[in-house]
């Protein structure tokens, strides 16, 4: 059995960084890291519970069902997590404004009340416990 990773938004990322700090301006070339919507709610759910307020934009695409997770650039590079995709934008297409950037989508959380930026090492972890609890519920029908 894994020994299951800390969801704290204060402990550095494996790049040496500590989540960015609320109200900072986003950086440029942000990239976008996109699930299914289940999975990308119970990740939500989660990261409020155990990042508290450390939690980037997220947008949610009700024609494809998906949530996109507003991450830090590099992020894409080392992506790796199953049902999921990373996509490097380099700040195009991707207006960090309260107009969301892709018609038909909607902020789930908008970028006037969220972190620059989610920590992908947390994003990370928050998607392998919400798949799991996904799998548990889908085995018990």
């Amino acid at each position: 059995m894994k020994a299951s990773q800390s969801i704290d938004p204060r402990t550095p990322t494996a790049t040496g960084g500590a989540t960015a700090e609320r109200g900072a301006p986003p950086r440029a070339g942000c990239e976008v890291v996109t699930v299914p919507a289940r999975q990308g709610l119970e990740a939500v759910d989660i990261l409020r519970r155990c990042a508290g307020d450390a939690v980037g934009p997220i947008l949610h695409d009700d024609g494809c069902g998906t949530l996109g997770f507003v991450v830090p650039p590099g992020t894409a590079a080392a992506w790796d997590v199953p049902g999921s995709t990373c996509t490097e934008t380099d700040g195009r297409g991707l207006r960090l404004n309260p107009e969301p950037p892709v018609d038909g989508s909607d902020w789930l959380l908008p970028p006037e009340e969220a972190d620059p930026a989610t920590d992908p090492a947390v994003l990370r972890a928050a998607l392998g416990e919400a798949a799991r609890l996904i799998e548990a519920a889908d085995s018990r029908r």
